[in-house]
């Protein structure tokens, strides 16, 4: 499966998300690649100090990516792609070959009305392809007091995307970790709350990739520890 983690605007939590799900299920006992698709390739970065058993390569090519990561989804169970927060030819060449698309928003209704003109890429690679990438919002950087208002409910259910129930909170801790060479789960019990939350929202995007759910999952989860 290919995954792109998808927003064309910057500064949303993109390259947070894409390490932290891609060491999230190397530790379910998958095979997974990290593609870094953006010009700043600080996920890659992170992820080699991070979790350096998780294959990386940078693919920043139109042509490279619709040619190759096909094929090397072929190699293992996962790919992560952390797409750009610009240059629309990359992100549309990363759409239309993934299989799901997490997008990664902020949590205001300015944020959600601008992924109107933020996922116009999406829905061109949905139409051409009659409907994949499955796409979800997850919204990032929360206030720990917020709740979700009917008005930011009802802009997404214009745009035709659920948002998962867990949010990812405004919290220091995802800021500290790529100076720490970390994911959260390493960081200690400063991190906790941090380390159960990513664990939620990934259950809810990918249920099929929790280890208990599959045997061989479970083998590699036990051969890894």
């Amino acid at each position: 499966m290919i995954i792109a983690v998808a927003n064309s605007k910057g500064g949303v939590g993109k390259s947070t998300l894409a390490v932290h799900l891609a060491a999230w299920l190397d530790k379910q006992g998958h095979r997974v690649t990290l593609a870094d698709c953006d010009t700043q390739q600080s996920s890659s970065q992170w992820i080699r100090e991070a979790a350096p058993q998780v294959k990386t390569l940078c693919m920043r090519d139109p042509d490279t990516i619709i040619n190759e990561l096909p094929l090397l989804a072929e190699e293992t169970d996962y790919v992560v792609a952390d797409g750009p927060g610009s240059l629309a030819e990359t992100s549309r060449a990363l759409l239309l070959v993934a299989d799901q698309a997490i997008v990664p928003c902020k949590a205001s209704m300015l944020e959600i009305r601008a992924l109107d003109a933020a996922t116009k890429v999406l829905r061109q690679a949905q139409k051409i392809r009659v409907g994949p990438p499955k796409a979800t919002i997850v919204l990032s950087m929360v206030g720990k007091n917020y709740r979700l208002t009917q008005d930011m409910r009802e802009a997404a259910a214009l745009l035709k995307l659920p948002i998962t129930p867990t949010f990812m909170t405004l919290r220091q801790i995802y800021a500290d970790a790529p100076g720490q060479a970390a994911v959260v789960w390493h960081m200690g019990s400063r991190a906790r709350e941090a380390a159960v939350e990513v664990e939620r929202l990934f259950r809810e995007l990918l249920p099929e990739a929790v280890a208990s759910s599959h045997p061989a999952g479970r083998k590699r989860q036990a051969a890894a520890t």
